[in-house]
């Protein structure tokens, strides 16, 4: 089975760490894959850490600035951005 696959058996099965310990390793081997930081940061605003997955959808964006990351990153900063004094913000 190769390492893509057993990240996407991980995603399907919900063991998300486990997926984003394995896309660090094919990272280190390949730093430049701009979707495998797409993908780590779709994990991580999954398990709600903000920060760095916009850090990963910015490196993405970097790398290949036609990357699907791009739009993601446009979406997270909307998202963070929001504020409506109507509604209760926390």
């Amino acid at each position: 089975m190769s390492l893509t696959q057993k990240i996407d058996d991980l995603i399907t099965e919900n063991r998300l760490q486990e997926a984003i310990l394995s896309i660090d390793e094919l990272l280190k081997s390949n730093p430049e894959n701009d979707e495998l930081y797409f993908v780590r940061g779709r994990l991580f605003w999954r398990l709600g850490d903000r920060r760095r997955a916009i850090n990963d959808y910015g490196r993405a964006v970097e790398i290949n600035p036609q990357s699907k990351a791009a739009y993601a990153l446009e979406n997270a900063r909307e998202v963070l951005s929001f504020f409506n004094p109507d509604l209760l913000n926390p």
